[in-house]
C-alpha cells in the first residue's frame, strides 16, 4: 500500500500545526506565519507485521550503567568554558544565537584556534565561502591546518562529510541554511530546521562528538524557527551586546551539563574576542563622581558577583502622562518600584518622567538589583549624590520592605575587594555577610524609608 500525502500548515514562529490555512496563527497570534507542508502517512500494518519489523530494544538497568568520566573539551576561551560548565561535552549539541554581526562566527572560529592544535574540526559553511572564512582566520591568527571547511547546505552531504573526515568537533553555520531533500518546504522553515537538527543530534549521539550550531534570531530577539528547536538541543547560548559597544555577553538559557546562571564577558578587538576576567572593573570604568542619580549594584550571575552602575534620571514631564523608559532593566519592574516609592515612601513621581540605564550593556534580571535602582531614583529625585564608595544590593517588596538576597557573603567580599567601604544591604542578610574589616561599614535596611539616612 502506498503512503498517503497529507497537506498541513505549520507556523514559522511557534511551530503549531493545523490542517487548514488561517490568516492568524491560533497558537502565537501572529499573522501570515502559516506555511504549507507535505507529510507522508505511513501505511498501517497488522500487529504481527509491525512486531516483526521492529528491532529489539536494548534495555539497561540504572544500577548496571557505568557513567564513566565526563569528557569535556577546552575551547581555549576561559569565559566560554565558564558558561558551558567547564568545556564542550562529547556528544552534546549546542545552539548559539545572537543578533546579526554580533560575533557568533568569530567566537566559534576563535574557539577552533585552540582545538585545532591537536584535534580535527569540521566547519560546515552554509553562509560564507571558504575564502571569506580564510580571511577571517588570518585576522584571528588561525593557521587552520586541522580545520576542514565544507561549503554544504544539504544535510545528507553534511553527514557524509562527517563520515569521511571523522572530526573531533563539528560547527554548522548556520542551521537556517541547511535543508533536507525529503522535506518539501524551503530552507529555514520550521520543518527544515526541525528535521535537519534531528539529523545532527542523532549523529552527535552516535559518534560522541560535540556539535555547535549557529541559529539566527527574529525581530523579537528569539531564535528563529520553532520553540521545539531549543528543547531538542542540549545547550542554548545567547550572544548579546550593544552594536556600538565593544563588550559582548555570552549567556546560557539552557544547559544540561552545567549552570544556566553563568555569563561570560568578552571584548571585541581588532584581533578578535578577548576574555574579560574582571568585568566589574570594566563596567565601572568612567563612572562620574559627585553626580546624583547613580548607584553601584552588586548582582550575582551564577557563582560570580558582578558590580554594575545603575543610572536614573527624573525630570518634569511635558505631556499629560509621564514617560517611563528603561535600558538593561525590566520596564515593568521599574514601574513597580516607582509605585512602591510613591505609596510606601511618600515620594511623588506622578508628573515626572523616569529613565533608567544600566551602563555597559549589561541586563540586570535578578531581584537583588531592586535596591540600587531605588537608591538611584531617590538620588536624582532629591538631587543628592550617593557616596562614591557605596554599593548596594537587595530585593524590594510591594510593602516597601527590603528582603534578603542570596549570596550575601560573596557580594560583600567582591565589593570590599574593589574598594567599596559602605555597603547597603537587607537587614536579613546581615548575619550571612560575614565579618568585615574595621574600615567597612555595613548599612542594613528593613524598608525603603530607611534609605533616607544614606543621603543625610
Amino acid at each position: 500500500m502506498s503512503a498517503k500525502v497529507q497537506t498541513i500548515y505549520i507556523c514559522d514562529e511557534c511551530g503549531l500545526e493545523t490542517p487548514r490555512w488561517q490568516g492568524k496563527c491560533p497558537g502565537c497570534g501572529n499573522w501570515n506565519t502559516l506555511v504549507e507542508n507535505q507529510r507522508q502517512e505511513k501505511p498501517k500494518a497488522g500487529i504481527g507485521a509491525t512486531k516483526s519489523l521492529l528491532p529489539a530494544t536494548k534495555l539497561s538497568r540504572l544500577n548496571e550503567l557505568d557513567a564513566g568520566l565526563e569528557i569535556r573539551r577546552d575551547t581555549g576561551l576561559g569565559e566560554m568554558n565558564r558558561v558551558l560548565g567547564g568545556g564542550a561535552v562529547d556528544g552534546s549539541v549546542c545552539l548559539l544565537s545572537g543578533d546579526p554581526g554580533i560575533g557568533k562566527s568569530t567566537l566559534l572560529l576563535q574557539m577552533c584556534k585552540t582545538l585545532c592544535k591537536n584535534q580535527t574540526v569540521l566547519y560546515i559553511a552554509g553562509e560564507e565561502s571558504p575564502r571569506q572564512i580564510k580571511l577571517r582566520a588570518e585576522r584571528l591568527g588561525l593557521e587552520g591546518e586541522r580545520l576542514i571547511i565544507a561549503p554544504e547546505t544539504d544535510i545528507e552531504q553534511v553527514i557524509a562529510c562527517v563520515e569521511q573526515t571523522s572530526p573531533d568537533l563539528v560547527i554548522v553555520d548556520s542551521i537556517q541554511t541547511i535543508n533536507c531533500a525529503g522535506v518539501s518546504s524551503s530552507a529555514g522553515s520550521v520543518s527544515q530546521v526541525r528535521e535537519c537538527t534531528g539529523f545532527l543530534i542523532r549523529m552527535a549521539k552516535e559518534r560522541e562528538i560535540p556539535v555547535f550550531v549557529v541559529g539566527h534570531v527574529n525581530k523579537d530577539g528569539g531564535i528563529a524557527g520553532p520553540k521545539v528547536l531549543e528543547h531538542m538541543v542540549d545547550v542554548v547560548l545567547y550572544f548579546e551586546g550593544e552594536r556600538h559597544s565593544s563588550y559582548r555577553i555570552l549567556r546560557a538559557v539552557k544547559n544540561r551539563y552545567g549552570s544556566t546562571n553563568e555569563i561570560g564577558v568578552f571584548e571585541m578587538t581588532d584581533g578578535g574576542l578577548s576574555d574579560v576576567e574582571n568585568p566589574s572593573l570594566t563596567l565601572l570604568s568612567g563612572r562620574p563622581k559627585n553626580v546624583s542619580g547613580t548607584c553601584v549594584a552588586c548582582v550575582m550571575e551564577g557563582t560570580r558577583p558582578i558590580l554594575a552602575e545603575v543610572q536614573a534620571l527624573v525630570g518634569k514631564t511635558g505631556f499629560g502622562t509621564p514617560r517611563r523608559m528603561s535600558t538593561g532593566f525590566d520596564l515593568n519592574r521599574a514601574a513597580l518600584l516607582i509605585a512602591v516609592l510613591e505609596k510606601r515612601g511618600g515620594f511623588f513621581f506622578g508628573n515626572l518622567d523616569a529613565y533608567l540605564n544600566i551602563v555597559g550593556g549589561l541586563k540586570l534580571e535578578e531581584p537583588g538589583a531592586d535596591l540600587p535602582v531605588v537608591l538611584a531614583l531617590l538620588s536624582n529625585l532629591l538631587d543628592k549624590p550617593v557616596p562614591e564608595n557605596l554599593a548596594a544590593f537587595g530585593e524590594v517588596g510591594l510593602a516597601g520592605e527590603v528582603r534578603a538576597a542570596a549570596g550575601a557573603r560573596q557580594r560583600v567580599s567582591e565589593c570590599v575587594r574593589l574598594g567599596f567601604h559602605k555597603l547597603v544591604l537587607p537587614k536579613a542578610s546581615l548575619n550571612t555577610a560575614g565579618e568585615q574589616p574595621n574600615d567597612v561599614e555595613l548599612i542594613p535596611l528593613t524598608n525603603i524609608s530607611d534609605a533616607m539616612r544614606i543621603f543625610r
